[in-house]
């Protein structure tokens, strides 16, 4: 039975105050519960040493937005994979939609990325998904065979252990429109099939697939009863606590 995972990704959002503010707001709400999943937070970098020590021997986990492939060195602007564990992240969201299409990521940057957290010992929270013109264009298979192919090159079916991909459909990612649950079912189980020809049944049946886009706490429940979808990555209602605790009680 795969363990739910219900991440909230704050993207470029909330100070050093707000975040402060929103992590106890948190974790008072989710002190007494008895969750059936595991909860991962990903504010800015500016926030990840605060919100550590506030969330440490809490039921919250820390991760990261982004990370850079190299150790160290003229890469200005970028954080590196020892950074974020000599914080207290123990995973990182990499290849998100934001970062393929304003920032130009391709598959091939964000497979090292991938091999470069594995190796630090960071769990990837690997994200992929088609646009609103490939999935009307029919494409929408065709893409993810792709992103998942090439983000997984040269990663070991060992690895894969660490690994959960995200699907989220870019065209419902802020803009209040959600997949159905059966159009996100679809296309979680393809991804499972395409990892069980990558490598393996075993790693397929264990790997956790999380739905990210405009989740909200109307829709979660049902979302997260289909049997190949295993969590959230949560955007827009993880920054309120009330919203994103409702969603993390629907896991």
């Amino acid at each position: 039975m795969r363990r739910k995972v219900i991440a909230g990704n704050w993207k470029m959002n909330n100070n050093l105050s707000e975040s402060q503010n929103l992590i106890t707001k948190l974790i008072s709400g989710l002190s007494n519960e008895k969750l059936n999943s595991d909860v991962v937070i990903c504010p800015p970098f500016t926030s990840l040493s605060e919100a550590s020590s506030l969330a440490k021997n809490t039921v919250i986990k820390l991760g990261a937005q982004n990370m850079y492939f190299e150790e160290n060195g003229a890469f200005t602007g970028e954080i590196s994979a020892e950074m974020l564990k000599s914080v207290g992240c123990e995973y990182v969201i990499l290849g998100h939609s934001e970062r393929r299409i304003i920032f130009g990521e391709l598959d091939q940057l964000i497979n090292k990325k991938i091999k470069k957290a594995l190796q630090s010992g960071l769990k990837p929270i690997f994200c992929v998904g088609e646009t609103l013109e490939e999935r009307e264009s029919g494409v929408t298979e065709e893409v993810i065979k792709r992103q998942v192919t090439e983000g997984l090159k040269e990663i070991s079916a060992n690895e894969m252990d660490r690994i959960i991909v995200a699907y989220e459909p870019v065209w419902a990612i802020g803009t209040g429109k959600t997949a159905t649950p059966q159009q996100a079912e679809e296309v979680h189980a393809f991804i499972r099939n395409l990892v069980l020809n990558l490598y393996s049944s075993s790693v397929a049946e264990k790997l956790v697939i999380q739905y990210g886009g405009s989740v909200k706490p109307d829709n979660a429940a049902e979302l997260l009863s289909q049997n190949d979808i295993d969590g959230a990555l949560v955007g827009g209602a993880c920054l309120k606590a009330d919203s994103f605790i409702s969603i993390i009680k629907s896991a």
